[in-house]
């Protein structure tokens, strides 16, 4: 009766051992996923910031450059797509959601470029306080959103390598947690961009 009693004890203990360790280990990815989702945050964050900042400096070239209507015209577009494509956080799992997300971002960054190789050839717009100011804080921006998306990438990379191992992945497969997608450089980012007169 008394070596019963020991052994359901024993058993009692190891199984709330297991319970408590499984609830650290949901809590643990609790604490992750929202470090993903804050940190996407603030990637997006930096996106808006972008896409509130370019309607001014495209003003702004309008009054020198109002002949260049093809490349502010493709900015503008640019904008618009890539504000269109909103990403959740619960869509981060979605690789091909990602991926679209990252092409309209792309898209808006090298219409971005083309317009800044175009003021080049305007010489009275470079001198102009107001674009030098844009200019800046579009640039500003940009260093922005690389810091973010590389800190996403950490984020993204810690929650992965949690809800991916062994013995993890099994409580983290039971509670729906998932892997999240990253950046990823554009197939030609390697390849300096070509500016051409």
């Amino acid at each position: 009766m008394r070596t019963g009693l020991i052994v359901l004890a024993v058993i009692a203990i190891a199984v709330f051992g297991v319970v408590v360790w499984g609830i650290g280990i949901v809590n643990s990815l609790v604490g992750l996923d929202q470090d993903v989702a804050a940190q996407w945050a603030q990637v997006q964050n930096q996106y808006q910031r972008r896409a509130d900042l370019i309607p001014n400096l495209v003003e702004t070239v309008k009054g020198y450059a109002a002949h260049e209507r093809t490349v502010l015209e493709e900015v503008t577009k640019a904008r618009a797509s890539a504000s269109s494509i909103q990403l959740t956080p619960e869509a981060l799992a979605d690789p091909e959601a990602m991926r679209r997300f990252q092409q309209a971002q792309n898209a808006l960054s090298g219409a971005l470029s083309r317009l800044l190789v175009t003021v080049e050839r305007y010489p009275d717009l470079k001198a102009n306080q107001n674009f030098i100011a844009l200019q800046t804080q579009l640039e500003g921006t940009e260093n922005r959103i690389s810091n973010e998306r590389r800190r996403y990438n950490e984020v993204v990379r810690t929650y992965n390598v949690r809800v991916q191992t062994f013995p993890q992945r099994f409580i983290a497969g039971s509670a729906g947690y998932r892997p999240k997608a990253f950046f990823e450089a554009i197939p030609d980012a390697a390849t300096p961009p070509r500016v051409k007169f």
